[in-house]
Formats: structure tokens, C-alpha cells, sequence
């Protein structure tokens, strides 16, 4: 029987380990590489369904530690599920919960049976086990789920690594014996090990044997220097199986969804795009733009002038500061609306690239173009100076 959520290889880059591909699933099927939307509280923040279609995402990522938490998966459940109960009918990817339970340091406590933390919103006390975060996702109904994890700080000791390692790899056999939707849901292992290559290596192999219908590359961009999670993803993507889908988890600036796609990877998420929205900042062919400074005032082009967002065609530099100035909500609205549809035109362009086997000529016209250097992605000006 084939997995409910499976990949079909499409090409192969001649120059790279870079893939195009499409990720068959319950809810539709998605072009790769792809970036996906982050709508952690079934939500995209200031996004509504219909206008998540507009741009092109076929995929969206929400949380099951803060869905738990509010409004809960058995209020979720009631309503037909996720899908049902946000409204949409496009695919979802639910992360465990991992990252947020282990960022919370002073409120947790980890043994191999689980952790027991407090909840951010009102201090009561929660426990999570590979069991119970089971069934909080066969509760939400997604199309992927991932399996519970540790996810280690950077930088940690070896010692530390091996135990976190050991701890997580037995999780998620734990996980896949608890599934009890596999026909539904597919379950995704997530790679970790740190910045030691070897325990990388025994992650993936370890989680290969467990033949899961999809791996994540875990414990990334938590603050290593861009070169190294370059360097563990060239390394630890051949291990991964060929003819299942790649997902490299809290990723997605330009550059870094470039240099993963080139290392083999097929799915990406992140906040960045609507984070940096709500305070302001755009993604444009010409790289990053602050829309609060001063000289947009009387700018009156659009945010880009070569995109072709429903943002683009209708409103100004000028009234877009304006509203942000003001703390209008529709100026965050058509700021993050226009960081969606860049980023699904980045991945749109990478896809053709591939295609057409010109990978690395579009990569360098995009660097150029958007600020980068020419080599590893660093930004030549990250960003503009807000001069409010």
C-alpha cells in the first residue's frame, strides 16, 4: 500500500543535488521545492484561506503544542478537523511541538518518558510523550505530522548530543508504533546530531530503517553560522532516501531556501516572511526594503515594480508606510501578503530552473539582483537602516 502522502521524482540537477519534484497528498498535490507558509494557531497571520490560494500555496504548517494549548485538539476534532476548522482545504503539516517545548528551558523537565513543562498561556502544568503528541496529531487530522523530537541547543557538548540523539531516535519508533492514522497521515522522522556529522549519519540511518514516508532535517538555524548548516546538509542529505520527500525545518530566507534546494532539500518553512512584514520590512527583486523610512513618503511605485502581486498592481510605497505608521492593520496585511507571493515566486522560479538545468545561472542572477555576493548567499546590505 502507498503512503498517504508520497514523492515523485521529476528531475534531478546535472550540477547539484538539487530536485524537482511533486508531493502527492490527501489535500492536493504540491510542486517542489516549496516553501510553506507557517499558520502556527491555524492561521497564517493576516491571511485568510482564499487569499493563501492566491498566492500559490497548496501547503501550510500549523503547531500541536499551541493548538493544544488553545484552543485544544478535541475542540478541533469536534469541528471535522483541521482542515474544517480553519477553513482550508489546501494540505497541512503539523510540527510537533518539539522546538516550542525545548525552547522553554525554564519551564520544562525531559526524561525518556517524555517532558513535563508549563504552558505559556497560563502556567498549567502539561506533559508530552511521543504517545500523547500522537494523538493530539491524529486528533488535528493533518496530512504530515512529525514525530516528537528532542531539539538541542547550539552550541552542546558531544555528551549531550549522544544522549539527546539516543532519546530522540527511540521517540519516534515510539511515535510510529502510536500512530494510529498511518492510511491518513504520513509520519515524518526528523534527522538530529548537531553540528558532529557522525551523529547525523546515525540519525538518518537509523530513522531510513524505520521506513517513514518522509524525513526532516532537524536542529538547524537555532543560531549555528549559515557555512555549517550548509556543510551538515551537503553531508547528510545522501543518506536520506531518494524517493521520499526532504524537509528542512525553520528555514526560509532567499538564500538559505537557494543553498538547501541545492543540497537535495524538497520543503521548507519559516515565520521570516510575515514576521519581518509586521514590522515593516519587504522582500523584493532588489532585495530588502523597509517601508517605515522616511524616504517613502512620497514614493508612490509600488513595493516591487516587477511583481505581479494583487499588493503591487494596487498600492504605493507612500500609502503602505503610511498605514504602517499609523498601526493600520491592512498595512501589515499587504506587506505579509506581499512576502508570501514572493517567496511561492522564489520556489517558482527555482522549479523552472531546475527544469531547464540552469540551477546555478538563476541562482547567481537572483544573488545579484537581490543583494547577495556572489558566493555563499551573505548579504552585501541586509538590510535597510530604519530611519522611522
Amino acid at each position: 500500500m502507498r503512503d498517504p502522502v508520497w514523492f515523485e521524482l521529476l528531475k534531478d540537477s546535472k550540477s547539484s543535488l538539487a530536485r524537482r519534484g511533486r508531493l502527492h497528498t490527501p489535500h492536493g498535490v504540491i510542486e517542489t521545492p516549496v516553501f510553506m507558509p507557517v499558520g502556527t494557531q491555524a492561521t497564517v497571520k493576516t491571511m485568510s484561506p482564499s487569499e493563501l490560494k492566491e498566492i500559490g500555496a497548496g501547503i501550510i504548517l500549523s503547531n500541536t503544542y499551541h493548538l493544544h494549548l488553545r484552543p485544544g485538539e478535541q475542540l478541533i476534532q469536534s469541528a471535522g478537523g483541521l482542515h474544517a476548522f480553519m477553513h482550508w482545504d489546501g494540505a497541512i503539516l503539523t510540527d510537533s511541538g518539539g522546538f516550542q517545548v525545548f525552547s522553554l528551558a525554564d519551564l520544562r523537565k525531559i526524561t525518556d518518558e517524555g517532558v513535563t513543562f508549563k504552558s505559556h498561556i497560563d502556567g498549567s502544568p502539561r506533559f508530552f510523550s511521543p504517545e500523547s503528541v500522537m494523538g493530539i496529531e491524529n486528533a488535528l487530522g493533518a496530512d504530515i505530522i512529525m514525530a516528537f523530537d528532542e531539539c538541542p541547543p547550539y552550541p552542546a557538548t558531544r555528551e549531550y548530543l549522544e544522549v539527546s540523539l539516543r532519546r530522540t531516535l527511540e521517540w519516534a519508533k515510539r511515535c510510529k508504533e502510536a500512530h494510529r492514522r498511518p492510511d491518513e497521515q504520513a509520519l515524518f522522522g526528523i534527522v538530529q546530531g548537531g553540528e558532529h556529522l557522525d551523529l547525523r549519519r546515525q540519525s538518518a540511518e537509523a530513522l531510513v530503517d524505520l521506513d517513514l514516508p518522509g524525513y526532516a532535517v532537524g536542529g538547524l538555524s537555532v543560531g549555528e553560522p549559515k557555512a555549517l548548516m550548509y556543510d551538515i546538509l551537503e553531508y547528510v542529505t545522501p543518506f536520506l532516501p531518494k524517493d521520499k520527500p526532504r524537509y528542512l525545518m525553520g528555514v526560509g530566507s532567499p538564500d538559505d531556501l537557494f543553498e538547501g534546494v541545492e543540497r537535495g532539500i524538497d520543503m521548507f518553512d519559516c515565520v521570516l516572511p510575515t514576521r519581518i512584514a509586521r514590522n515593516g520590512t519587504v522582500m523584493t527583486s532588489r532585495g530588502k526594503l523597509v517601508i517605515k523610512n522616511a524616504k517613502y513618503a512620497q514614493d508612490f511605485r509600488p513595493l516591487d515594480e516587477s511583481c505581479s502581486c494583487e499588493v503591487c498592481r494596487q498600492f504605493s510605497r507612500a500609502y503602505i508606510r503610511h498605514l504602517i505608521k499609523a498601526d493600520e492593520v491592512l498595512g501589515i496585511r499587504l506587506t505579509s501578503y506581499h512576502n508570501l507571493f514572493f517567496l511561492q515566486g522564489v520556489m517558482k522560479g527555482i522549479r523552472t530552473a531546475i527544469e531547464e538545468d540552469r540551477f546555478f545561472e538563476h541562482k547567481k542572477e537572483f544573488y545579484r539582483d537581490y543583494g547577495y555576493d556572489s558566493g555563499d548567499g551573505t548579504p552585501i546590505s541586509e538590510c535597510e537602516e530604519d530611519e522611522q
